[in-house]
């Protein structure tokens, strides 16, 4: 019984997209490790930019670096 958990940032993913990802982590499931569609769970979870870090800053201010070149 699969359980898989994405995170993403809050940023406007679709219904359409997350359903796309649903049934493609499922589908990889299936293919890879034969289970059973019927007991594989996915859950994505939507976390606000200021909830999220990457290299020890806000992801806002890690994307501004990035971008600055730094």
């Amino acid at each position: 019984m699969p359980y898989v958990n994405i995170k993403i940032t809050r940023e406007g993913a679709t219904p359409a997209q997350k359903a796309e990802l649903i049934a493609g982590v499922t589908d990889l499931l299936v293919r890879v490790l034969d289970k059973s569609p019927a007991t594989t769970f996915v859950v994505i979870d939507e976390v606000a930019l200021e909830d999220w870090g990457v290299g020890g800053l806000p992801v806002i201010n890690y994307r501004e670096k990035v971008k600055a070149g730094g």
